[in-house]
């Protein structure tokens, strides 16, 4: 398991990075995903889900459905910091898991 941000650095005021921001670090996050070549990618909120499949979906439409990125399977699902405002979102983060964990026993 490893564990990567989309941006390299939280803008200031711990605001949401703009896309200008985050297209300034995806060579970095390719080249850790290329070193590393992940079996299962899994996008931990809406930043990472959208920029890894390349959609405007939020996330609450893209969690649980699998999908790709440069061919590695990608399972976008909702970032840690939504769970602890929304407890009753973990049910469905643990399904997502699951298939993730379904995916790896292959």
């Amino acid at each position: 398991m490893f564990i990567a941000n989309i941006i390299k650095c939280r803008p200031p005021q711990n605001r949401n990075p703009e896309p200008d921001e985050i297209l300034s670090c995806q060579g970095f996050l390719e080249q850790q995903i290329d070193a590393i070549g992940p079996l299962v990618i899994v996008a931990l909120g809406k930043f990472a889900g959208q920029w890894l499949l390349k959609t405007a979906q939020p996330i609450s439409k893209l969690r649980g459905r699998l999908a790709a990125y440069r061919g590695i399977q990608v399972m976008p699902t909702y970032h840690p910091a939504y769970l602890l405002r929304n407890p009753g979102a973990k049910k469905e983060v643990w399904e997502d898991m699951k298939v993730v964990r379904d995916l790896l026993a292959r």
